[in-house]
């Protein structure tokens, strides 16, 4: 036990990747906002009943009061752009001559799961894609989660031609920009922000699944870490309970390798004006792209395994443009006058600041929308009358809030539906 001695770099380093970390950290900002010391924003608490109105009657709008079927947030959806392709794909494979069992089907959507939320970053305004099958046409995160799914029908991250249906090591590891780019229509008239650095994610996956044989096996293969969490699981009769904690934790170290060789992954370092006199920086983790890759994996162990996944409720939030620019446009967060030079608006014509995601700014904005999506969340339960239990911080995401910043940049951006505040994407952290 430490018994309040300073924790020691490695300890700060550890407890740094853990969930409670995320909430605790994010908190201290949140506290700096109420007392007013925040550097870029404004808070106004009041306003959050506006954003919990504006959430509820899309709720309604979409689900009615049959708030059970509100689906998880999680990359099945974006597959499932309009219209159905990942239960028709199980069907393909249970009615192959040599079907695959529960287990490996699971195994492939884990598979195709993660390779999908890592090309998920950020694609910019002007990039489509349109799906030669159905004919119709996406951008954002339906676009690259649709070419994601026929990019894996086509066995672009199989190294086997007679089993394309799955992602291994040495697959992913001939990955190029230009193969990338081909498969999801990037051209000069069809550009995509970050296509070099999602391209980068993939080898470095390739790598990280390589070094890791105790989450993915010899095979070196994303869905093989169905294996450990089943060796972190405990039978409970027919079924199976596993922790929450032990997706995180297998969670390709942490994002490290992920994110450029950051040793703490999407870990970021902030000091407040009221710290500057002989302050400390102080790091926010937020770790977005685990948290999204663990809603996802979390939906198909649930849904074709049956297993439960206790301490879910550790979740947070997903700290990412839509989200928070909910809380911005609808005024919860309001941007301070001229706390950003001029030189952070490359468009004379625009009031739209465009940020690194290293700027304080961006990490203040983040660690503020990790709490007010608790709060948001538990004004929404208020509202229509529900628990924790009855309508889940990841069904909120679903119906909500990422749906309402989709919906409220829109209606407030119409020609580009961007968020209102801009991220320099290099297709990793966003």
């Amino acid at each position: 036990m430490n018994f309040g001695k300073p924790l020691t770099p490695e300890q700060t380093a550890a407890y740094l990747r853990t969930l409670p970390a995320i909430r605790e950290r994010c908190g201290r900002v949140h506290a700096l906002a109420q007392e007013g010391k925040l550097e870029y924003f404004t808070y106004h608490p009041e306003k959050e009943a506006d954003v919990a109105a504006f959430c509820v009657d899309i709720i309604k709008r979409d689900f009615g009061t049959n708030f059970a079927s509100i689906p998880p947030h999680g990359r099945w959806r974006h597959l499932d752009a309009g219209r159905s392709r990942v239960e028709p794909l199980i069907n393909k494979w249970k009615a192959s001559p040599n079907p695959p069992d529960d287990k490996e089907i699971t195994k492939r959507l884990l598979d195709l799961f993660l390779v999908s939320v890592l090309l998920d970053a950020g694609a910019g305004n002007s990039w489509t894609y349109h799906e030669p099958e159905s004919g119709l046409k996406f951008s954002r995160s339906e676009g690259l989660g649709v070419a994601s799914i026929n990019m894996f029908e086509e066995g672009f991250f199989s190294s086997d031609s007679q089993n394309p249906h799955k992602v291994d090591a040495e697959g992913l590891s001939r990955i190029t920009s230009d193969r990338t780019a081909s498969a999801m229509q990037v051209s000069s008239s069809n550009p995509m922000v970050g296509l070099e650095g999602r391209s980068s994610l993939l080898l470095n996956l390739a790598d990280a699944l390589r070094a890791s044989p105790t989450f993915f096996g010899s095979s070196s293969r994303p869905g093989d870490i169905l294996d450990f969490f089943e060796s972190e699981s405990k039978p409970e009769g027919p079924t199976r309970k596993v922790h929450i904690f032990s997706l995180p934790r297998a969670d390709l170290a942490q994002d490290a390798d992920l994110a450029g060789g950051v040793s703490l992954g999407d870990v970021w370092p902030v000091m407040h004006s009221s710290r500057r006199n002989g302050g400390s920086r102080r790091a926010r983790p937020f770790h977005k792209l685990t948290g999204w890759i663990t809603y996802s994996l979390v939906e198909p162990i649930q849904k074709i395994l049956g297993w439960q996944i206790e301490g879910i409720e550790y979740m947070t939030g997903l700290p990412e443009y839509r989200n928070g620019g909910l809380l911005v446009d609808l005024g919860v967060l309001q941007l301070k006058p001229d706390a950003l030079p001029s030189s952070f608006y490359p468009d004379a014509n625009s009031s739209i600041p465009k940020l690194p995601p290293s700027h304080p700014a961006i990490v203040e904005w983040r660690a503020m929308t990790i709490i007010e999506l608790d709060r948001i969340a538990d004004a929404i339960r208020q509202n229509l009358g529900l628990s924790p239990a009855e309508l889940t911080l990841a069904q909120v995401l679903e119906s909500a809030t990422w749906k309402g910043g989709r919906e409220i940049a829109k209606q407030k951006r119409p020609a580009t539906g961007g968020p209102p505040i801009d991220i320099e994407s290099d297709g990793t952290v966003f």
